[in-house]
């Protein structure tokens, strides 16, 4: 958070600090930390209990909270200028809200901007964001990006990130800004009772940190009545496919890895379009659990109705197809699956995900999986709403 009461501070940390031009990102966390002038400490469970103390400038009544699960309460001395997002689902969130994209993402190659391309006054740009990863993540470069808030979790970062431990991320947090967010995009071991958030609850804790609930109360129709929309749409649940979600270990791939249909908010649009996991009837266990692969023969096994490929980059339909699906038909095994056969492959696009993102992909997977209902060109949103509702026309 922005304090002008840290302005000198600020200042002799950054002088102190000679930090170079590479600057690089990559992580998966969850949870929060408060800064900023908070004292810090670990209770017995490993959560972090945060008392903030106001500054000398700051009016108490000026100062409010948020509770950020699985941080707990957070304390605010002001609305934020700057802030920091783990990865593209929490950045997005600020994006719908009508904020700047984030100052810095783990890995800025995982934050997909194809979203936005028709989103009227509203960049695809990263030019200016910072990758937190390079071969680690530094206590450095989070004191040189100096963000107002960090959508972290602490638990991310001492489970995930090679050297950190809860000592350096509540140390961070004091003399930075709270560090706090959810991994609700994603399942790991660490994650037993975890609090999860749905894709609309994390972003309603952004929209109360920044102050901004009438944005997140406009989104919020703008996604029930889209949703409600394309739902009406469809085909009873019993017509609709069971797909088989994979990520493929090249362009001409031998080996997949297969992710299973949970309940984190990276299926969320699957879920909304009634689809089922192709997987389901076998032993083939998520990527994220087992980090296991599978080969065409196990794939055969299941034959999918539909296959859907996570990549390392966006594809377009065209740029797909060429690269991916004319392989898999040239393959002795791979063109035995009735989805190579029927010519069902396509992109699944990223893991993260938020209010943009969301309705993008939903609109693009609905066009996938049920063409003859939805016509390819159809709008199933309105950009133009979304830009209003960034801008505050509500």
């Amino acid at each position: 958070m922005q304090d002008n009461s840290t302005g000198s501070r600020t200042s002799t940390r950054r002088d102190l600090i000679k930090y170079g031009s590479a600057l690089v990102g990559s992580g998966l966390l969850a949870g929060c930390t408060d800064g900023d002038g908070s004292q810090s400490n670990t209770n017995e469970s490993g959560s972090i209990q945060t008392t903030t103390r106001t500054s000398d400038t700051t009016t108490a009544d000026s100062s409010y909270s948020v509770s950020i699960e699985p941080a707990g309460e957070v304390t605010f001395e002001s609305v934020p200028e700057t802030w920091v997002a783990e990865n593209a689902s929490w950045g997005d969130m600020g994006v719908a809200l009508g904020l700047e994209k984030p100052s810095a993402v783990v890995l800025t190659g995982e934050y997909r901007t194809w979203a936005y391309e028709d989103i009227p006054g509203l960049s695809t740009s990263k030019e200016d964001m910072v990758s937190l990863w390079q071969d680690g993540i530094s206590k450095e470069i989070l004191l040189e990006i100096d963000s107002g808030v960090h959508f972290i979790d602490p638990n991310y970062m001492i489970n995930l990130i090679p050297n950190w431990e809860r000592a350096d991320v509540t140390e961070m947090a004091d003399r930075i800004s709270p560090f706090c967010g959810n991994t609700s995009f994603s399942t790991y071991p660490w994650h037993e009772d975890y609090p999860y958030y749905s894709l609309y609850e994390a972003t309603e804790k952004v929209a109360q940190v920044f102050q901004r609930m009438d944005r997140f109360d406009a989104l919020q129709t703008l996604h029930d009545e889209t949703i409600s929309g394309i739902q009406e749409r469809l085909p009873p649940e019993s017509e609709r496919p069971a797909i088989g979600l994979l990520s493929p270990a090249s362009t001409e791939p031998e080996k997949y890895y297969p992710y299973r249909l949970d309940d984190t908010t990276a299926y969320k649009h699957w879920h909304d379009l009634g689809v089922s996991d192709a997987f389901e009837v076998s032993d083939i266990q998520s990527f994220t659990s087992d980090r296991g692969t599978i080969d065409y023969e196990t794939l055969l096994e299941v034959d999918p109705e539909i296959m859907l490929f996570y990549t390392d980059k966006y594809w377009t339909r065209s740029e797909f197809r060429e690269t991916y699906l004319t392989s898999l038909q040239d393959h002795s095994v791979a063109s035995q699956l009735s989805a190579v056969q029927n010519r069902e492959v396509y992109p699944a696009g990223g893991m993260y995900q938020g209010p943009i993102i969301n309705l993008a992909k939903t609109a693009r997977a609905a066009k996938q999986l049920f063409s003859d209902i939805f016509d390819q060109d159809e709008q199933l949103f309105s950009r133009q709403r979304v830009a209003n509702i960034r801008n505050g026309d509500i």
